[in-house]
């Protein structure tokens, strides 16, 4: 960024009874760093908190942000918000003002007890548990990065719903959960989660058995041979992966 980039501070709408405002702005190479404070006297309040800029007189939320922005914000001093320009707006020059505007977050529903930690397996229930925070029927879909692998509408936002890893899906690391509210759209992701096949890739190996055929001439015959049959047929196992 070879010009002087001017950013005014702004302040912010208050949030209900609490407030929230930018303390100060920093450049830092293609980066803006916006450091600013959420003032709430009850620290288990979440919220849904968006920074805008005046290029577009506030009209939409900057999308290439990262830090203690979007959904699930707590209150606190020392929050920042670090938005690349650039990759925003492309090269810009002149001078941008920017607000931070937000709400209280009630989301409506609340992973509870799904673990992202552990890997499920393929062709297995997942079970999903969750808080409702709001009534309206929902849509839960199995992702596997940003491709639907399978998912129920229209369920009821009643905290708990099993689905199911098809067998034929691919093992990896980049699956997740969407939920979505049917009447607002809202969407809530889980975190990323692994899926491994049901039984793990073991070579098996089977020895070979070689059963021959005992034939023998019984003696003092006349004139006829007789032959004892076997009393196992050959067998001829398979060999190698998948071989039972």
């Amino acid at each position: 960024m070879n010009k002087l980039l001017l950013i005014m501070l702004l302040g912010s709408p208050s949030l209900f009874a609490q407030s929230v405002a930018i303390d100060k702005v920093e450049l830092d190479g293609e980066k803006v760093i916006v450091h600013y404070n959420l003032q709430d006297s009850n620290p288990n309040n979440e919220y849904q908190l968006n920074l805008y800029s005046s290029k577009d007189n506030y009209m939409s939320p900057l999308t290439k942000v990262a830090g203690d922005v979007g959904n699930e914000v707590k209150s606190g001093t020392a929050k920042k918000i670090e938005w690349k320009l650039r990759d925003e707006f492309g090269p810009y020059k002149g001078k941008i003002a920017l607000e931070i505007r937000g709400k209280m977050f009630v989301p409506f529903v609340k992973l509870q007890s799904f673990d992202t930690e552990k890997s499920y397996k393929r062709g297995k229930a997942i079970d999903v548990g969750w808080k409702a925070g709001a009534t309206n029927p929902i849509s839960i879909e199995l992702m596997k990065g940003s491709q639907r692998v399978v998912g129920e509408s229209n369920l009821a936002n009643n905290g708990n719903h099993t689905i199911y890893v098809p067998g034929s899906a691919k093992a990896g690391k980049d699956y997740k959960l969407k939920i979505t509210d049917s009447r607002t759209n809202d969407v809530i992701y889980s975190n990323n989660f692994a899926v491994k096949p049901k039984i793990p890739l073991l070579v098996k190996v089977l020895p070979v058995v070689a059963i021959g055929a005992a034939v023998g001439l019984a003696g003092g015959s006349k004139g006829k041979d007789t032959v004892t049959p076997p009393t196992n047929p050959a067998i001829e196992l398979p060999i190698g992966p998948g071989g039972e």
